[in-house]
């Protein structure tokens, strides 16, 4: 039997994250594997006071990039909420390494793991009670590298970009595989996958897409004209964007990471080369996430 090596990451824990934290651990230890974890992360957890979690810590290996997480890791569990989730991207990038989030944040579409149930992420994995979901992500690509997106320049929710430095709205030129679409005057226009639909575009009242759709959204934020809506395109599409306004510069957002971008820049989206592995356990599935954090069918008159 192959020894379960798992990676573990956080960011800003909190006292439940080390409740989570010390449950993990001890299934860990349980089935007799091996775990590792993100050097800040480690730093930041040590810093509670809490004895059966120093003595579970001490043992464990560190990384702090995507080179040192050990090869052989057979899970990646991300403790937070999905902005956490998200951030855990870059440490995993195209290993193939399957994700799973811990939700001790607030939402949590993507981290769906209730800290109370923790320890069925070990178990229910060791089981083979899972299966393995291939979401797709976008990838940006301009003539001359970002410094922000060199290393990771692909994105699982969104590619945004938006205004810088002023409350006037910039102008979004759009193309889909060469053909001219629009020009958005708008706030900024949100380059969304299926997972990211129930994200800012969702909030910028984008449809809800099935994961395992192939599609891409495009959803204007706060556009002048109220008849530019939200429009779904398969994902082979290769989108161009080039952005001008009042300001020299703009802002692009991949997920969390954001950087300026000067105005006339033509940015390429396009569907990345290769997927996020995601483990759905059975207990869990996309239909009852959305029950669950959009309270469908919570209202007793139906």
């Amino acid at each position: 039997m192959v020894q379960l090596n798992v990676a573990l990451f956080g960011y800003l824990p909190s006292e439940i994250t080390v409740k989570a934290l010390v449950g993990i651990l001890e299934a860990i230890e349980a089935v007799g594997g091996k775990a590792s974890i993100e050097n800040n992360f480690k730093e930041a957890i040590a810093l509670f006071n809490e004895t059966s979690l120093h003595a579970l810590l001490s043992p464990l290996g560190t990384f702090s990039s995507q080179e040192e997480v050990p090869k052989e890791t057979s899970l990646f569990v991300s403790f937070g909420g999905d902005g956490t989730m998200l951030k855990a991207i870059t440490y995993i990038k195209d290993s193939g390494i399957p994700l799973v989030g811990v939700n001790t944040g607030r939402l949590g579409f993507l981290s769906t793991i209730d800290v109370g149930a923790v320890q069925k992420v070990i178990t229910d994995f060791v089981a083979g009670a899972y299966i393995i979901e291939e979401r797709s992500m976008v990838g940006l690509y301009t003539n001359h590298p970002i410094d922000a997106f060199r290393e990771v320049n692909v994105a699982l929710n969104e590619i945004t970009v938006s205004r810088k430095d002023t409350t006037a709205m910039i102008t979004v030129a759009t193309y889909l595989d060469g053909e001219y679409l629009t020009s958005y005057w708008a706030d900024g226009l949100i380059i969304a996958t299926p997972t990211g639909s129930t994200g800012y575009s969702l909030s910028c009242g984008g449809p809800v897409v099935a994961p395992g759709t192939n599609s891409l959204i495009l959803t204007p934020i706060a556009p002048h004209n109220l008849n530019a809506r939200p429009l779904i395109i398969t994902d082979h599409t290769e989108i161009r964007l080039v952005v001008s306004g009042r300001e020299q510069q703009h802002l692009v957002s991949l997920d969390s990471r954001i950087a300026s971008i000067d105005n006339g820049t033509e940015l390429v989206i396009k569907k990345a080369p290769y997927t996020l592995k995601m483990v759905a356990y059975t207990s869990e599935s996309f239909l009852i996430t959305l029950r669950k954090k959009l309270l469908w069918g919570e209202d007793k008159r139906n």
